[in-house]
């Protein structure tokens, strides 16, 4: 049995950046706070919690002093900095640089559309905390569209609209959203006059895995995808996988892999979300190369 690790796979820079900031600081002390997880995988957190980083919450948050604590990939709004600022609390900023510049982004393009009396729509995962962080960027409320057409609704089709998405969506959700709106718009016959600008803000380094797991998939007879469960990116990219390759298994750990999904000759892939640990997919692939023993 052939077992192969996709190249591909895995942390995306962002990502990488963070766990090195976070385990550079944690060499100078024994602990660090870090405001939410800084990865959604829960072996990579584990392993972080037991060189002395700590999850904590934006209530916790608000009640320290005079220490450290740690901004993950996601960034956060000007309301954490302003805290941090009262309470003597030194932030190390591991924002990704894509995140960092849409949050500008989306500052600078409010004023253009309240001017007009328009609205500032964001396409992505409701409560993510990227999410939040890009709608802390204004002064009022971002309307944010899931994967709901329900959510549609809370836009008014005959005043302005600006899109921007959420920098881990798929490509192929966001065209889908573009062309819904012009639909909506055309159908309340605002389609001469209106005004709807679409801001393509995805991520190419996470968007460009689709086509190549696509390929890593649909060679192999067996895929077994490495995520947490809390991963979106990580649920969305193993539905990638099995639309290729009924054969695709998931599972979080090393421990969730059944011998009875290999026969003998088998060619194997490994593959993950973008915040899967190499280290995890390795573990994993020990396992699976023990069974030919």
């Amino acid at each position: 049995m052939k077992v192969e690790i996709d190249p591909y796979t895995g942390f995306c820079f962002g990502v990488r950046n963070a766990l090195h900031v976070a385990e550079e600081e944690l060499k100078k002390s024994d602990s660090l706070f870090c405001l939410g997880e800084i990865v959604h995988n829960e072996k990579e957190v584990e392993r972080l919690h037991e060189k002395g980083l700590e999850v904590i919450d934006h209530q916790t948050f608000r009640q320290l002093k005079n220490t450290k604590v740690l901004i993950r990939t996601h960034g956060e709004p000007p309301e954490t900095y302003r805290i941090a600022f009262e309470n003597n609390i030194q932030l190390i900023d591991a924002t990704c640089p894509v995140v960092l510049k849409l949050q500008k982004r989306i500052r600078e393009s409010f004023s253009k559309i309240a001017e007009k009396e328009g609205q500032l729509v964001i396409y992505g995962k409701k409560g993510h905390a990227e999410v939040e962080g890009l709608k802390g960027q204004i002064p009022s409320n971002a309307i944010v569209i899931g994967n709901d057409l329900k959510d549609l609704e809370k836009i008014d089709f005959t005043k302005p609209i600006m899109l921007f998405c959420q920098t881990t969506q798929d490509v192929k959700g966001f065209q889908e959203l573009v062309n819904e709106i012009h639909h909506r718009i055309n159908q309340k016959g605002c389609g001469g006059k209106h005004n709807f600008t679409a801001h393509d803000t995805i991520c190419r380094q996470v968007s460009n895995r689709e086509p190549r797991l696509k390929k890593f998939a649909g060679k192999k007879d067996v895929v077994v995808f490495v995520s947490g469960k809390n991963s979106s990116n990580g649920r969305y990219l193993f539905q990638v996988c099995k639309q290729v390759n009924p054969r695709s298994y998931f599972v979080t750990h090393a421990d969730e892999v059944d011998a009875s999904w290999f026969n003998a000759g088998n060619h194997v892939g490994i593959c993950g979300a973008t915040s899967t640990p190499g280290w995890l997919m390795e573990s994993v692939a020990k396992k699976i190369q023990g069974f030919t023993n």
